[in-house]
């Protein structure tokens, strides 16, 4: 459950970030349970859509040496943004550049707070 809470967080500063940098179209107003509840929807959408997606595009993936990737990725923050602003939570993605651009920050921020917040896994 720890480990749950933490991606969420991660996720949350991850998005935050992303809106922050001042990548055009990538927009987020509102606050930081907002935020949370977009990461939220976030991981949910990797959990769920993604891996369908990956099998699907595994071909291309394999073709371009892992950098299809990229736009699964872009895809997953595009959608994200879509069910947000479904909801009416006020993060807005609005074009394919914007979310592969976001979908890169999330992904270095991501990353850079995981080695942070590593455990050790060996007795």
């Amino acid at each position: 459950m720890r480990y749950l809470i933490l991606r969420l967080i991660i996720n949350a500063v991850a998005l935050f970030a992303a809106t922050k940098v001042g990548i055009p179209g990538l927009s987020f107003e509102g606050n930081w349970v907002t935020m949370v509840v977009v990461a939220f929807i976030f991981g949910l959408v990797n959990a769920l859509i993604r891996p369908l997606l990956t099998i699907l595009t595994c071909p291309l993936i394999i073709l371009t040496f892992g950098l299809f990737t990229l736009i699964v990725n872009a895809v997953m923050l595009a959608l994200t943004g879509w069910i947000a602003g479904q909801a009416g939570l006020g993060f807005t993605v609005d074009g394919f550049w914007a979310a592969f651009v976001g979908a890169l920050v999330v992904s270095i921020v991501s990353w850079a707070l995981s080695l942070f917040l590593r455990e050790d896994r060996c007795p």
